[in-house]
This record gives structure tokens, C-alpha cells and sequence, in this order.
């Protein structure tokens, strides 16, 4: 396919229509602030849709090239290839007032930020678009949302998988395919603005280790240190505070930045000072003592006990998913159906959605090409949504249809188009499984996958607010290890990198976890979402998560989760330990009140 081509003209398409620069990055590994670019290529596209600029080069990392059986770049190939910071003036100018696309846009993005970093300069972003992020909003039928299978899908030709510059000419051709789709559909583009960051939050850092002891409890009056004890400090101290906590864990100790019920003791000079981690300290009745007391008790801590290994457990198979049934052939007329419901009160439209998975469908929150029924409840016809259903030849029933759903036809609306309609019921992806579909508090055990579990929270576009999706580590006592073990935007990756936060649009952010590489200190994630200010859940409506064993896979488990009406705060889902095994769990609890006080229930509170 040329990109020059006239059949790429987007102008027609009001408000896809953009400045586009396509890239495409090879990396010695998978974590941006310590592997490096050992190739990258730009692709650059005019609101027109004519190419207007292409480069692609080699780079010299200076380090190992990490895993050449995937892109083949030996140090040998990269010898005498320019450095990153070489290029980066040249990249910089074709980025520059563009769109950044990208598959999987925040791992390039990043990538490219660390290296613009090194570089001691900006990396000259303010958009971006993931065609990754937008074709989960599509929803086209492939067996999973790889590059190449979506290549194959919308007739895109590959030659060189894992080559920069051709994986960059391939996804121009996804992109204007998916353009077209979004435009089909009416899609909100999943566009992410990139506000610059300070140079600090890309300087490659150590990670922090976690302390390898159990919290032990409080320190008695008159007792010695143990390993495993969270220590914290407030106001000025004699010694640097930073050889403190040193000095600290390297005796075992768990060194914490805030004070929290679990909270061994408190290290202070000033008995009478009104710091957070004081007044904190005064509330939870946590032990106080001063700075040469604790220098004393770092000369003979006791050992500890280590966190409680993973034991056996009995394997409890997956449960089966059923297969789809004919409406009206049994009790789950709806498997195999996805059902989106529009209009009423979140109240009633959450309670239509429960029905809808009660019967055995799978409810969801926006319009895509898997929505097979609408439901329309009391001011549904007014939504948005309704001239594009209608065209795309949907089935939409009133409340009647989900209390006897064989009681009501299924027969598109006037207008529909009758072709799209009959080729929806034929659309099978080759290879795909259908997701398990599970309630408020539905339970799945997880097989060990071969990359990060990805948990994607979605929700229809919203204007009046934003939606974070935060994630907190936790220990055995349903605490985080340390502050940093609390992900959210300002800090989107725990110590480890085995916890982080992706944000794929507006109305979409995916938590990744690699349950391989937690330490066992590790327990529980769990992942939350929240809103600031006046608004609830009950306005934002209901809320899809979707669990895969990768970025590009198809998703293991999808659940539909409705706040009530006024909850700011919502516990998501959960993936912890059972025995050897970790388990995915959709919460769909909710509370009035804010993040902050979440928080501070898992041990997380404001350090001074």
C-alpha cells in the first residue's frame, strides 16, 4: 500500500484528521529507564494523508543488545551506528507538532523520553495515539491485537517483522484502517496528551529492594529492634536522614516515608512537633522515639522472620465457558451475545447490565464491532450513539427483551444497513476464545503467562471529569511495603517494574503486572480508580476491566462494574496469591470516600 496514496485521505473524516508521525522502536529490553533504542524509524503523514518525511537508522547503545533472537540486531550489526543523541535533533524535528502513533504508544513514547533525557534535551511530544488502545475500542474481529494480526485483518502487507521502518510502514496502514472504523463507529479517538516532564522522572534509578522481613508489630518499651519493623522519620535529625535509612536497611528494617496503623515506631526529635507523620503517629497510638534511642537499637536488632513463601494449594480449574445458545434454549439465552444498554438513571441501567450477565451475555460500555444487541431503557433514544446503531444494523430491544428475551424479536430498526447486519453474525475471530465473563465478585485462577498480566479499566468518554486508575502492592497485612509500592500518575511504575501504569487514552488505563517477578513479600494487587471533586461513579456509569496475559493478547476475563451513585472511589478487581497460584478477582466495591483515604487504609499517607 503507498501512503501517498489517495485512498489514505482522512480530510473527509472531521476530526480524525491529524499531523501524524508514525514510529517504531527496537530496545535491548522492555524497561525504558534501563534498556536502551537499538533502532527507530518515523513515518511522517500530513493531515491529507500524503507522506512527508521518513527516516530510520541503526543506533550504537553502548550495552548489550539484549535478545537478538527477536529483532536481530547483534553488536556486531550496531558497530559504527550513530548514538541516540546523535539523531535526536533530526527525530525531534519530525515529531515536532505531530500526533506521536504508535503500537503500544506509551513503551516507545517512554523510551524515546528516556532517550531524549540522556540526551539533555525534550522530547517534543504533546499527543499521542496508541493504534493498539483504538483498536480495543474497534474491537475487530482477530484472534488477538498483535502488529501482524491486525495486518492480516485489514490487508496490510508485512515484510519484516521487528524491522523499525517496516513495522512503521505497517502501521500506517492499520492506522488508516482503524481511522476508518473509529469514524464508523462514531469513536471518541483514545488521543493522550503529553504534558513535558521533568527531565528527574527519566534519569534511569536503582530499583528499591524490599525489605526480605515480615512487619513484626509495634516496638515495646524496653525492647530491642527487630528485622522487619516500618520505621519512619519526621523533622530534623542530627545524622543525615538519608544515612539513617541506610543505616536502617541495613539492619533489616523496613525505612518508610509515612506513617501508617502498621507503623512499628517513629523516629522524632521534637516530641512536640505538628508534622503529618507525627499527628499520624499521635492517632494510631505508634511508639515515638528519638534519634540516639534509635541509633542505640541499630547496634543490636534481633532477626526476623522472612515474608511466608508461597505453599501448595489445590488447583482449582477455570471455570468452563459456556457455549452460545440460541435465545430462549435454556437458562443463558444471552452467551455469546454483547450487550451495550443505553438511557436511565445508572441506577436502572446498572441493574439491566447485571440482568444482562445474569442471562449469560457480556455487558459493555461502548459501541464497538462486538456489540451484537442494544438495550434501550426510558431516554435511550436520545443517545449519541443511536443514527450509528441504527446504520450498522444492530438489534435494539426495550427493558421487555431481558425479562424473556425470546419473547421479543431481534429485527434491526429501519434504515439499518442489511448488509453489515448480516455479516455481524458471521464475524468469528480464527484462533479466538471468547473471554470469561465474570460478575461482582467473580473469581478466576490465572495461568502463568509469558509477559505482564495487563488489567484494562474502560469506561464510555466522559467530559466532566477524569478518572485515574491507581494500583497499590501489598504484604501480608494488607499494607504496602514501602510508599512507592502505591502506583498512580505522578509515579506510573513501583521500584521493581513489576507494577505499572499505562495510560492508552482518555477513557482508557491499563495496569501491568508481572506476578513472575513480585518478590514474596508481594501478595496482593489491588487496583482502584477514583475521581476528584464533586463528581461519582454514578455520572461516569459503568465500568469494563479486561484481563490479559499481554499487551497485544486477547482478554482471559472481561466484567462490567457499577458503582451505585455517589461513590468517588472504586476497588476494581485484585490479582493475589493462593498457594503457588495468583487469582484475578472483580471487586466493584466502591466508597464515598476520596483516593486519600484509600490510601492511607493500605498504609500509604503524605510524607513530610
Amino acid at each position: 500500500m503507498s501512503l501517498a496514496s489517495p485512498s489514505f485521505d482522512l480530510t473527509p473524516m472531521d476530526g480524525y484528521a491529524h499531523d501524524w508521525a508514525l514510529v517504531d522502536v527496537e530496545t535491548s529490553g522492555l524497561i525504558p529507564r534501563r534498556d536502551r533504542v537499538l533502532s527507530v524509524a518515523v513515518v511522517t503523514i500530513g493531515r491529507d494523508g500524503e507522506q512527508t518525511g521518513e527516516f530510520s537508522t541503526l543506533l550504537d547503545p553502548g550495552c548489550d543488545p539484549g535478545p537478538v533472537d527477536v529483532h536481530g540486531l547483534t553488536t556486531e550489526r550496531l558497530r559504527g551506528a550513530p548514538t541516540f543523541d546523535q539523531v535526536a535533533e533530526r527525530i525531534g524535528a519530525m515529531l515536532q507538532n505531530r500526533v506521536l502513533v504508535a503500537h503500544n504508544a506509551q513503551f516507545d513514547y517512554d523510551f524515546l523520553a528516556y532517550e531524549f533525557a540522556r540526551a539533555r534535551t525534550w522530547l517534543p511530544v504533546s499527543q499521542r495515539l496508541c493504534t493498539l488502545a483504538l483498536n480495543r475500542q474497534v474491537d475487530p474481529p482477530t484472534a488477538d491485537m498483535k502488529l501482524g494480526t491486525l495486518a492480516a485483518h485489514y490487508g496490510v502487507p508485512q515484510r519484516h517483522a521487528h524491522d523499525a521502518l517496516d513495522d512503521t510502514r505497517v502501521l500506517a496502514g492499520i492506522l488508516r484502517a482503524s481511522l476508518q472504523e473509529a469514524a464508523r463507529l462514531a469513536l471518541q479517538l483514545p488521543l493522550v496528551n503529553c504534558p513535558p516532564r521533568a527531565e528527574s522522572q527519566f534519569t534511569p534509578t536503582p530499583p528499591k529492594t524490599p525489605c526480605a522481613y515480615r512487619n513484626p508489630g509495634r516496638l515495646a518499651p524496653g525492647s530491642p529492634l527487630r528485622q522487619g519493623m516500618k520505621v519512619a522519620i519526621t523533622g530534623e535529625t542530627v545524622c543525615a536522614r538519608a544515612e539513617l535509612i541506610g543505616r536502617g536497611v541495613a539492619a533489616g528494617l523496613n525505612m518508610m516515608g509515612s506513617v501508617s496503623h502498621h507503623t512499628s515506631v517513629l523516629v522524632s526529635n521534637e516530641p512536640t512537633t505538628e508534622s503529618a507523620k507525627a499527628r499520624r503517629a499521635a492517632t494510631e497510638g505508634v511508639p515515638v522515639i528519638d534519634e540516639d534511642t534509635f541509633l542505640q537499637l541499630l547496634s543490636d536488632v534481633e532477626a526476623g522472620a522472612g515474608h511466608q513463601a508461597p505453599g501448595p494449594a489445590p488447583v482449582i480449574p477455570a471455570p468452563r465457558q459456556a457455549e452460545p445458545a440460541p435465545i430462549g434454549s435454556g437458562a443463558r439465552p444471552l452467551s455469546g451475545r454483547r450487550v451495550l444498554v443505553l438511557g436511565a438513571a445508572h441506577t436502572e441501567a446498572a441493574g439491566a447490565r447485571s440482568l444482562v450477565v445474569e442471562l449469560g451475555g457480556s455487558a459493555a460500555v461502548n459501541l464497538s464491532r462486538s456489540v451484537t444487541d442494544v438495550v434501550v431503557l426510558p431516554g435511550g433514544d436520545n443517545d449519541r450513539r443511536m443514527p450509528r446503531i441504527t446504520e450498522l444494523g444492530l438489534s435494539v430491544h426495550d427493558e421487555r427483551w431481558l425479562v424473556d428475551p425470546a419473547m421479543t424479536a431481534t429485527v434491526p430498526l429501519p434504515g439499518a444497513d442489511a448488509d453489515v447486519a448480516a455479516c455481524r453474525t458471521a464475524e468469528t475471530p480464527v484462533g479466538a476464545t471468547t473471554p470469561h465473563v465474570l460478575p461482582r465478585g467473580g473469581v478466576i485462577d490465572l495461568p502463568t503467562p509469558t509477559s505482564p498480566w495487563h488489567v484494562t479499566a474502560s469506561w464510555a468518554p466522559w467530559e466532566h471529569g477524569e478518572v485515574d486508575v491507581v494500583a497499590f502492592v501489598l504484604d501480608e497485612d494488607e499494607q504496602v511495603t514501602f510508599d512507592e509500592d502505591f502506583v498512580f500518575y505522578g509515579a506510573p511504575e513501583n521500584p521493581g517494574g513489576t507494577v505499572h501504569l499505562l495510560t492508552n487514552g482518555p477513557a482508557e488505563q491499563t495496569i501491568t503486572v508481572d506476578v513472575a517477578s513480585l518478590p514474596p513479600s508481594s501478595h496482593r494487587v489491588v487496583i482502584a480508580a477514583a475521581i476528584a471533586g464533586g463528581p461519582s461513579f454514578g455520572d461516569v456509569g459503568a465500568v469494563q476491566v479486561a484481563t490479559a496475559p499481554g499487551d497485544s493478547a486477547a482478554p482471559l476475563t472481561r466484567a462490567t462494574l457499577d458503582a451505585a451513585t455517589s461513590e468517588r472511589t472504586l476497588v476494581l478487581a485484585e490479582l493475589y496469591r493462593r498457594g503457588p497460584l495468583w487469582r484475578f478477582r472483580a471487586v466493584g466495591q466502591g466508597y464515598d470516600h476520596g483516593l486519600d483515604a484509600l490510601a492511607r487504609g493500605y498504609g500509604v499517607d503524605i510524607a513530610d
